[in-house]
């Protein structure tokens, strides 16, 4: 649970505690209960403190334009230690105790432009408090995470069938939902774990990539799930056609549907360039892995010649997560650890990719206005996709490379 969600559960609950405990009308002479005028709206404001002036704070909210915060000498202001959800047990401070980059939530009256809040009480995590959090909960994907493919969605018993893929074999994990457990779901167009919103069970569809964290079963086939984020991503191997730096996106053919993919790049996209032998060095690997057998039976596949002539084999358009763990090759005589070599190869940039590049992307859906959002792309690919062309990309670039699971599934 991230901090913001710990902030979200004691806001909630703290409004319930608040209307509960609303004084009732006063009988009337007749025995009827006085009607009570409607009470004010109150606006609530969640964001980061920018910046500290005097008694008013400038709040930046994870969306939308900063928001100016007055501090009136009777806001009640107030600090949580995260993992609390007791609204209770909260500690009172001063405004000079509130400092940059503390987490906070601010209740109070709005204008009417929406620019400012008069506030009547504030909730804070410190922001040594939040980075603590996040690293807990960064070890706790990374030691209790697991990801792959949707297979089924089993709603009335709560259950999601993930197919995990390794090189070569796939095995099937039933992930057990309750109504405690945390589900939430990104965005079309978004590659941070932070703008995930609060979903439910019925929105996680057949082919969706999906990860999960809580307590494995004996065998490994089961996991009781305390948090799961899910989403729907592209996954693409194609030829580079066009490259515009000033639009910050990358024009792809598709190997598989032959069309061109626009998808944009952002500062946030990890772009990688595999030296040539690491990428043999790879495919070798993938190659021994399937036996030689794979290569063969999938000689009549689509095969499409990049611009230096070498014949190239697309990837499977769609394949389970691998989830994180082991180092890098993964134990001796184990299959590479694809996200391990990854974080070890320098970082790209847009204008190292040519026209006639062949690349491996993971990105965002997109929305019906534009094209996804690059969230992985590695280019220098060509013998990978050459020995193992049936092998999922998406098995050696799991989409969750940003944000709290990204991180924890790719060490």
């Amino acid at each position: 649970m991230t901090a913001k969600n710990v902030l979200a559960i004691v806001f909630c609950t703290a409004s319930v505690v608040s209307l509960s405990q609303a004084p009732l009308g006063y009988a009337s002479a007749r025995g009827a209960p006085q009607t009570q005028p409607a009470p004010p709206q109150v606006a609530r404001r969640i964001g980061t403190i920018k910046s500290i002036d005097g008694t008013t704070i400038t709040l930046t909210p994870d969306s939308g334009s900063d928001v100016t915060v007055i501090v009136q000498s009777a806001t009640r202001i107030s600090r949580i230690a995260p993992g609390e959800t007791n609204p209770k047990n909260v500690a009172p401070i001063q405004l000079q105790d509130l400092q940059v980059g503390d987490l906070i939530r601010v209740f109070g009256k709005a204008s009417d432009d929406g620019k400012s809040i008069s506030a009547s009480s504030i909730i804070a995590l410190k922001r040594s408090d939040v980075e603590a959090h996040r690293q807990q909960d960064l070890q706790d994907w990374q030691k209790r995470g697991i990801g792959g493919l949707v297979s089924t969605v089993d709603a009335a018993s709560g259950t999601v069938t993930i197919s995990v893929t390794g090189f070569g074999a796939s095995k099937s994990i039933a992930v057990h939902t309750t109504k405690d457990t945390a589900i939430r779901r990104y965005a079309p167009d978004s590659i941070k774990f932070d703008d995930a919103k609060a979903s439910a069970l019925e929105e996680i569809h057949s082919g969706d990539q999906l990860r999960a964290r809580g307590d494995r079963s004996a065998d490994g086939s089961e996991l009781a799930a305390v948090e799961i984020v899910s989403g729907t991503f592209r996954n693409i191997a194609g030829t580079v056609s066009a490259v515009d730096p000033g639009a910050s996106s990358i024009s792809v053919q598709d190997l598989l549907s032959r069309k061109t993919v626009v998808v944009r790049v952002t500062a946030e996209s990890q772009l990688r360039q595999l030296p040539a032998e690491m990428a043999q060095r790879i495919a070798m690997r993938l190659k021994a892995a399937a036996g030689g057998s794979a290569g063969a039976a999938s000689g009549a596949a689509a095969n499409v010649n990049s611009s230096n002539g070498q014949n190239v084999q697309p990837a499977a358009s769609s394949g389970a997560m691998r989830p994180g763990g082991g180092g890098l090759g993964g134990g001796r005589g184990g299959p590479p650890d694809f996200q391990q070599m990854l974080s070890r190869v320098p970082a790209s940039t847009l204008t190292d990719l040519h026209k006639g590049d062949v690349v491996l992307i993971v990105s965002t859906q997109g929305t019906t206005s534009g094209g996804g959002t690059v969230i992985t792309l590695v280019s220098g690919v060509e013998p990978i996709l050459q020995a193992a062309p049936n092998v999922g990309q998406a098995m050696m670039l799991a989409p969750w490379s940003l944000g709290a699971p990204a991180e924890a599934g790719s060490q």
